[in-house]
């Protein structure tokens, strides 16, 4: 199952997020994947408003992880891009990140492959005239749910 959409500007993308997050209230592995600048966290930002959170949202380029409590949902917002050797994760405990009450975006999941679990959702943004086209595909019965959820709920 597929979603595509096209997102033109940052308060577009926000906005999506936003829409997007109400399917993600169950928790779940999404991978985010695009080029740098393509609004990866532009997109986390916007889901976790959808959420309620008020704070604000940087990118965990060198923190690897920024982690948020968002009602009864761990949030756990990651990127790899630095991750030289997937095998730093297990030092960190990233293992411990994923359980039935989190929800883990992950910008550059290919960086930790073989440690990390398998995704839910991948979500590809990529460039087209001036904005973004966004494919989210599902790789799980889990994501399926969510998906279906989803368009249930565009639909209503």
């Amino acid at each position: 199952m597929q979603i595509e959409r096209e997102i033109y500007g940052e308060v577009d993308m926000e906005a999506f997020g936003a829409e997007f997050s109400a399917a993600l209230l169950q928790g779940g592995v999404v991978h985010l994947e695009g080029n740098l600048g393509m609004g990866k966290t532009t997109l986390v930002r916007g889901i976790l408003r959808g959420m309620g959170y008020q704070g604000p949202v940087k990118s965990p380029t060198y923190t690897i992880v920024e982690p948020y409590e968002i009602a009864d949902l761990e949030v756990y917002h990651f990127d790899l891009y630095r991750v030289a050797d997937p095998e730093e994760l297990e030092f960190m405990g990233i293992r411990d990140y994923f359980n039935e009450r989190s929800l883990c975006l992950i910008e550059w999941a290919e960086m930790g492959q073989g440690i990390l679990p398998a995704a839910d959702l991948v979500v590809h943004l990529s460039l087209i005239r001036q904005g973004r086209h966004v494919l989210i595909k599902s790789l799980t019965d889990k994501g399926d749910h969510v998906m279906t959820q989803w368009q249930t709920s565009l639909a209503s």
